[in-house]
C-alpha cells in the first residue's frame, strides 16, 4: 500500500506544476482533466502526508528516549509517543477507508445490460421481469435511471434492455447482479402446466468519463437506418436508428428508441465506452494470476449466480448459499437483504 501511496504522491506534484504550464492553462479540457485528477487525490495525499510527519516526529521522540532526562520528562515523551502513534493509526485508517471507497466506486454510474438467454419467447419475459424489478430497486432508493436501448418483443419481453443508474452506492449494490438468473416458473404461453427453465444474463458496467478513455474515430464504423419495432415493422420515417461497429474489437452497439439521430448516437457511445472498458479490467484482473478468487464469484456473465424458483417461492443465491422465500417482495425491487448480504460475505 505505501509503494502506491508514495507513487501518488508524487503524481500529486507533477499535477501541480503541470497545471502552472502555459501550454496547459491555454488548453482548457486539459487543464480541467488535470484539476480533477489532482482533486480526486488530495485527500489521500493529505492524509498520507500527515502520516509520514507523525512518524518522523515518532522517530524523533524514540531517540530522545534513548538519551539521559530526568523521569518526568521521559514520562510526558512516552504520553507524546503514544498520542501520535494514535493519530497516526488514525490517518491510516482514514487512508485504507478512502481506498477502499474509491475501488468500489460507490458513486459512479452504471450501465446494466439485461438479454435473454435460453428459453425462447419465456426468456425474453423473463428479462423484461428483471428489468421491472431493477427499475423497482432504483425507486426504493432513490436512484435515477435513463434508459438506453431495447429491443422489445411482440409479447412484451426484451431481447436485450440497457439502461444507466445514478446514485449514491449504485455500483456497490449493483455489481453483484453480473451473472445469470434462473427462472422456473410455469410459462404463460404453457397450456400443459409444466415448470421451465430460463435465463437472463445481467451485466454491470461501470460507466466511463469521457476522459477516461479515448477512441478515435478511425476505429469506429457508424451506420444509420430505420427504427423498427415488433415484427420488423417501421417505427420511425427517417433514419434516425445507429449502429456504431468499433473495429478492433468487433463489438456493436445499436440504439434506436430516440427519434433523434444525435441522441441514439451519444446513447450508443456510452454503452460503448462501458463495454471497452469493461473489457480492459477484465483483462487486467486476468493478468493478477495470484489473486484471491471472490467468494461471490467472479461476477462473469456466464456464472450462474441466482435462481428464481416460482412453485417455492424462494430466491435462492448460489454464491453465499443464501434462499429467501421471499419471491414477490424481492421482484418488488426489495433487493437490499440479497445485496447486503454479498458486500458483508465479501469485506
Amino acid at each position: 500500500m505505501f509503494n502506491e501511496l508514495e507513487k501518488t504522491e508524487k503524481r500529486y506534484t507533477e499535477l501541480e506544476e503541470l497545471l502552472t504550464l502555459p501550454e496547459v492553462i491555454s488548453q482548457k479540457e486539459k487543464y480541467n482533466q488535470y484539476a480533477k485528477e489532482m482533486a480526486k487525490i488530495s485527500e489521500t495525499v493529505f492524509l498520507y502526508r500527515q502520516f509520514k510527519q507523525y512518524q518522523n516526529e515518532i522517530v524523533k521522540l524514540e531517540n530522545t528516549l534513548k538519551e539521559k532526562h530526568d523521569q518526568e520528562f521521559l514520562s510526558l515523551v512516552e504520553d507524546e509517543i503514544r498520542d501520535l502513534k494514535a493519530k497516526s493509526q488514525e490517518c491510516l485508517n482514514k487512508i485504507t477507508q478512502k481506498t477502499k471507497d474509491d475501488n468500489e466506486q460507490v458513486d459512479k454510474d452504471v450501465i446494466v445490460e439485461i438479454r435473454a438467454g435460453t428459453g425462447g419467447q419465456e426468456a425474453s419475459l423473463w428479462a423484461a421481469d428483471l428489468y421491472r424489478m431493477y427499475i423497482k430497486y432504483a425507486q426504493r432508493t432513490g436512484w435515477t435511471i435513463e434508459a438506453l436501448s431495447s429491443h422489445p418483443t411482440e409479447l412484451g419481453g426484451f431481447k436485450e434492455a440497457i439502461f444507466s443508474v445514478h446514485g449514491k452506492q449504485a455500483y456497490q449494490r449493483l455489481k453483484w447482479e453480473s451473472g445469470v438468473h434462473r427462472v422456473q416458473r410455469i410459462p404463460n404461453t404453457e397450456t400443459q402446466g409444466r415448470i421451465h427453465t430460463s435465463t437472463a444474463t445481467v451485466a454491470v458496467l461501470l460507466e466511463p468519463e469521457n476522459t477516461e478513455l479515448e477512441i478515435s474515430p478511425k476505429d469506429l464504423r457508424i451506420d444509420v437506418f430505420r427504427s423498427s419495432g415488433h415484427g420488423g415493422q417501421s417505427v420511425n420515417t427517417t433514419d434516425s436508428a445507429v449502429r456504431i461497429t468499433h473495429i478492433p474489437t468487433g463489438i456493436v452497439v445499436t440504439c434506436q428508441d430516440e427519434r433523434s439521430q444525435l441522441k441514439n448516437k451519444n446513447k450508443a457511445m456510452r454503452v460503448l465506452r462501458a463495454r471497452l472498458m469493461d473489457g480492459l479490467r477484465q483483462k487486467a484482473n486476468r493478468k493478477v494470476s495470484s489473486e484471491r478468487k471472490s467468494q461471490v464469484g467472479t461476477g462473469e456473465r456466464s456464472e450462474k449466480i441466482r435462481t428464481y424458483n416460482f412453485p417455492g417461492h424462494r430466491v435462492t443465491d448460489h454464491r453465499i448459499n443464501l434462499t429467501l422465500h421471499r419471491l414477490e417482495a424481492i421482484l418488488e425491487g426489495e433487493l437490499d437483504q440479497i445485496s447486503d448480504a454479498l458486500i458483508k460475505q465479501n469485506e
